[in-house]
């Protein structure tokens, strides 16, 4: 029986492969970008509830004919799309469990409490620029944009939507906050993992991004901040107390419901694995719920008096399905009915399709194909690194994967620059510039979608208010040409290399 696109006639025949060609190589990203305008232009931001799935499946069996073509067999195309999804696998599961922590923290009132104190402490016209500033300082702590969005970053999108502010505004607030930590904090994955491709070290890593990554944060904070005083007449005739009032009456409100939010900052600072971590926040969610928001759990499972199984009902389904919200305020009904692993499901299949498409391009050649072409056009330093800088978007773009956009140009180009008496230190700068940051910006990159999935806010509407992550490549691509803080090999560095 044939395990490839071809017959078998014996498990031992050989057969040749061809290399695919730099045209054959644009051709299923080029039936991508058809496939994703014809699906925004048609369901607009629904198209990641299972239109652009479908549209990277099709450009997945694109590739397929052309790697069929080519002599390449289903068996070893297999392996590379099984590997491809193996390796996000804990990235699944920390996104399902972070729909449980949603669930089991609005049951238990600490998203209710959050909310509640954020309204009567933060300035509608000050929001935005705190909003971001609060992710930032929480994400440097911890080291994790994910665990930021998804602790902090809820908090903050309900106090946004009880102030009456722009949602998608908020979101990309609180995006360009944590991967601004995230980016600079020594605790990230990320910031280790550039500098151990590109054969720099951590900390002269660090303190070389300073000079790219803080203007870039400065002038989103400056943005933020010009939005939220020219909107401050539109959030004006908001009745906030109305909005205490009901969060008051439906939940018992109080500091202490806060305690679930620290023990995964103490985790996640302890640098505890963000599985665990994420879990551990989602069960002591479950247990504040059974001791302090009873009433609000027989409400939820619809009983008269708790017994232990109406117990384990309500913290199950917060846990599988998500709480649901039933005050009679339509307004705080939307927000508060949300969470649990079940919401996560549209994002895990948006991400398992983008994976399978990533997998299968790079295992056919074809993003090497892309890379070395536009490579040989790189004849200055600012050319070099903008094309390491579209590399990167690129890798993000198609292969829908965060680290690898960091790895794969980090190894193809390290040689590049060490040739050029470039230090490592620029093109790992560069990686975090534009592979770290802009993996956010496209709609079914695996971050993208967490972030959508965490925020309740389409990529598609967050994506354009994300104004550092925008900023950041752009001002690491003007560096380049400008030779500014571009620097050169030294001896000490060039033994390390």
């Amino acid at each position: 029986m044939s395990n490839g696109f071809e017959p078998d006639h014996s498990e031992t025949e050989s057969y040749s492969k061809k290399n695919v060609s730099f045209l054959e190589s644009l051709l299923p990203v080029f039936t991508l970008m058809i496939l994703l305008v014809l699906s925004v232009k048609t369901y607009g931001e629904d198209t990641q509830s299972g239109s652009s799935q479908m549209s990277l499946l099709i450009s997945t069996g694109v590739a397929l004919l052309i790697g069929w073509k080519n002599g390449y067999k289903w068996k070893e195309i297999e392996q590379a799309i099984s590997q491809g999804i193996g390796n996000t696998i804990n990235a699944l599961l920390i996104l399902l469990m972070v729909g449980s922590l949603i669930g089991t923290w609005i049951l238990s009132g600490t998203v209710p409490s959050m909310i509640y104190f954020g309204l009567q402490i933060i300035n509608p016209n000050y929001f935005y620029v705190t909003a971001c500033i609060l992710c930032a300082i929480t994400s440097i702590s911890t080291g994790s944009s994910w665990s930021t969005a998804g602790t902090v970053g809820v908090g903050l999108i309900g106090i946004s939507a009880g102030l009456g502010l722009s949602l998608e505004m908020t979101a990309g607030a609180i995006i360009s906050g944590a991967y601004f930590g995230d980016k600079m904090s020594p605790l990230s994955d990320t910031t280790n993992l550039a500098p151990a491709v590109a054969g720099s070290e951590l900390f002269s890593h660090i303190r070389h991004m300073v000079w790219t990554t803080f203007p870039s944060i400065t002038m989103a904070l400056i943005l933020y901040l010009i939005i939220g005083l020219s909107s401050g007449g539109s959030v004006a005739s908001i009745n906030i107390q109305d909005r205490l009032d009901l969060l008051d009456q439906n939940f018992n409100i109080g500091f202490h419901l806060l305690i679930p939010l620290g023990i995964v900052f103490y985790m996640a600072y302890k640098k505890f694995p963000a599985f665990p971590t994420i879990m551990t926040g989602a069960l002591v969610g479950g247990v504040f719920a059974i001791i302090f928001q009873q009433d609000v759990l027989l409400h939820f499972v619809k009983v008269d008096h708790l017994s232990f199984l109406s117990v384990f009902d309500g913290i199950w389904r917060a846990l599988f399905s998500g709480f649901v919200s039933d005050t009679g305020n339509a307004e705080l009904d939307k927000l508060l009915s949300r969470g649990g692993m079940s919401s996560m499901l549209y994002s895990v299949w948006l991400i398992i399709c983008a994976i399978t498409f990533g997998s299968v391009l790079e295992r056919l050649g074809m993003l090497q194909k892309i890379i070395y072409s536009t490579l040989a056009r790189a004849k200055s330093t600012g050319a070099l690194i903008f094309t390491t800088a579209l590399t990167c978007i690129g890798i993000n773009i198609l292969a829908s994967d965060q680290y690898i956009s960091i790895v794969l140009p980090g190894r193809m180009y390290r040689l590049e620059y060490k040739n050029r008496q470039l230090a490592a230190k620029n093109l790992s700068r560069v990686l975090e510039d534009t592979g770290t940051v802009t993996s956010v910006l496209v709609p079914w990159n695996t971050c993208a979608v967490f972030m959508a999935g965490t925020l309740g806010v389409s990529a598609y509407g967050f994506a354009p208010f994300c104004f550092f992550n925008i900023l950041s490549p752009i001002v690491s691509v003007i560096y380049g040409y400008l030779d500014f803080k571009i620097e050169m090999i030294e001896e000490t560095e060039e033994k390390i290399a």
